[in-house]
């Protein structure tokens, strides 16, 4: 969007409000008995609220119902297993938002191919880029109209996206292909059939920054670093617990920037990537990957130090960096979307075990990226990752999927309730 100075420091207002409301529910809700905790009382103690504090009345009523429809829905994602129960949001490590629950109160408007006109409440009338059509004026139907839109903010300003809602048939069964994928470091996405999806990297720089900053262009990556090593000159004048000065906060300003750029531009390689593979096959399978464990330190205790600290350092900056979590979601919705399913199978031993022959052989894995089975009457050699790959669709083949990801609903059982298995 483009936003004056003024427009900017009224939506923050309200981003503050909203999340000031958010903490302020939380805290009425959790000292309050659970007979008291209804929706009817949270509703008055936030209009109370509005009325008292003014600067909580900068934010719209239906936003702050908003806030509260949005809290509510947090505490069943909780009963129902689907999520962690609501938390504080801090001031620094919360993402500014502010939602507009009502499409009525947007009054959007086209001006041109490139740009559209929206109105933003307690704020006027602001523009945005017009990236995709839009259900407004005639093309606005029962059946596919805009039911609201929600403002974030991020290093790159604020942005605007649209809720829209819309009937689509159920898609036909999707008559692809199978494939096994397995997520790398140096292949992104290996599949089973060769065709391993990558995104082009840069040259790497002197220093090593490829692998660090790979969404960023040459020129990109060397102004990082210059603003790296400015921050760190200006920040050694500041005592501990000093508040930064104004330049250091611009530097970290341009910094977060250069950041958010390699972010959106990792999201939709993600996209692209996600939505090809959907459209091709229609059966996906990948492996059911605990990336928590995967990532966690290898540093170790006094007692007992680890080995090799800065090595998994930097590969567990490499595996948060590719997001497979991520790309997994955008498969699932995306294969259910085109008629297909998405399948996990049990992760350990896909790298080691031979994709010819089967059997796991010390020593066949060489090195990272190739693989040369070590038994007699075998031989084979490949890709690691494309190796892999390929056990990963032979798991799902030999019936040792879990519940498949999408396709169908899948019922989340109450946290300590054992499965009908255990029982």
């Amino acid at each position: 969007m483009v936003l004056s100075s003024a427009e900017i420091r009224l939506i923050d207002d309200q981003a503050h409000a909203a999340r000031t409301m958010w903490n302020c529910l939380h805290a009425w809700w959790t000292m309050l008995s659970k007979d008291k905790r209804t929706l009817a009382a949270a509703d008055a103690a936030i209009r109370q609220a509005r009325k008292e504090i003014d600067w909580l009345g900068v934010l719209p009523a239906q936003a702050a119902q908003a806030v509260l429809k949005t809290y509510f829905q947090a505490w069943k994602n909780r009963w129902e297993g689907r999520a962690q129960e609501p938390n504080f949001k801090a001031r620094f490590r919360s993402v500014m938002s502010v939602d507009i629950p009502q499409g009525r109160d947007l009054q959007i408007t086209r001006v041109h191919r490139r740009w559209g006109v929206v109105n933003i409440p307690k704020v006027g009338r602001v523009r945005f880029r017009w990236t995709r059509d839009l259900p407004v004026g005639k093309k606005a139907e029962t059946d596919n109209r805009i039911t609201g839109a929600r403002l974030v903010k991020d290093a790159l300003g604020w942005h605007i996206a649209f809720r829209i809602t819309t009937r689509e048939s159920p898609p036909a069964f999707h008559q692809g292909p199978e494939v096994g994928i397995d997520a790398g470091v140096n292949i992104p996405l290996a599949l089973s059939d060769g065709n391993h999806q990558d995104h082009g990297r840069p040259p790497r720089l002197p220093d090593g920054t490829s692998d660090r900053d790979k969404w960023l262009n040459p020129d990109e990556k060397v102004k990082l670093l210059r603003l790296e090593r400015w921050a760190a000159r200006l920040k050694q004048h500041r005592e501990p617990g000093q508040r930064s000065s104004n330049r250091l906060r611009a530097v970290y300003d341009q910094i977060g920037k250069l950041r958010a750029k390699a972010k959106r531009r990792a999201t939709d390689w993600q996209h692209r990537t996600t939505t090809e593979i959907a459209r091709r096959y229609g059966v996906i399978v990948v492996e059911h990957l605990d990336i928590a464990n995967m990532t966690k330190s290898a540093r170790g205790t006094i007692e007992e130090p680890g080995k090799n600290v800065k090595q998994k350092a930097g590969l567990n900056r490499s595996i948060s960096q590719e997001a497979w979590g991520r790309t997994v979601t955008m498969l699932a919705y995306k294969a259910a979307r085109f008629g297909g399913t998405l399948h996990k199978v049990p992760a350990p031993g896909t790298s080691q075990r031979c994709s010819a022959c089967g059997f796991f052989t010390p020593g066949s894995r060489e090195s990272q990226a190739v693989f040369v089975c070590k038994n007699p009457g075998c031989g084979w050699s490949g890709n690691a990752d494309w190796s892999a790959a390929r056990n990963v669709l032979h798991l799902y083949r030999m019936g040792l999927a879990l519940v498949p990801a999408a396709g169908r609903a899948v019922v989340r059982r109450s946290p300590g309730v054992k499965p009908a298995a255990a029982r």
